[in-house]
This record gives C-alpha cells, sequence and structure tokens, in this order.
C-alpha cells in the first residue's frame, strides 16, 4: 500500500484533518492534525486513527504505524 492510498482512507474517515503520512508500503508514519483532537487524551487521538485503518491493519497490509496527532492550535506552536 501506498503513503498515498493510506492518505485517503484518513482523509475519508478524518474529513476535517491535515493528514500527511510517509512510508515504505507496509510501514507508516503519520501526522494528524485537527480539532476533533481536542480534549483527547493520547491513547483516544490514537484510537481515533486506527478507527479508520482498522480493515487494513486486519488484514496485514499495513503492518505498523507511528502516528503523531494533534489540535491546530497545539501545532501552530
Amino acid at each position: 500500500m501506498q503513503p498515498e492510498q493510506v492518505k485517503e482512507i484518513l482523509q475519508a474517515h478524518l474529513p476535517d484533518c491535515d493528514i500527511e503520512v510517509t512510508g515504505d508500503g507496509r510501514h507508516f508514519d503519520l501526522v494528524v492534525v485537527g480539532d476533533v483532537f481536542e480534549g483527547l487524551n493520547a491513547v483516544k487521538r490514537q484510537q481515533l486513527v486506527y478507527a479508520g485503518l482498522n480493515a487494513q491493519i486486519a488484514d496485514g497490509t499495513v503492518h505498523a504505524v507511528n502516528m503523531k496527532t494533534k489540535t491546530r492550535s497545539e501545532a501552530a506552536e
């Protein structure tokens, strides 16, 4: 799976977020910025992002994900 495909999936799941994806086909690094994370702890933020990739993780298309999640105000700092 290409990083662009992962980005498309996540944009459909988190349409109001800015998303950057890099990776090598099975391992991906994500930066997801959006107000949807406001008031959520790190675990809840990750769960929200993982929910968009559950099918790809379950079938082995995506093996590993490293992510940074930020609200827009956190990203502006």
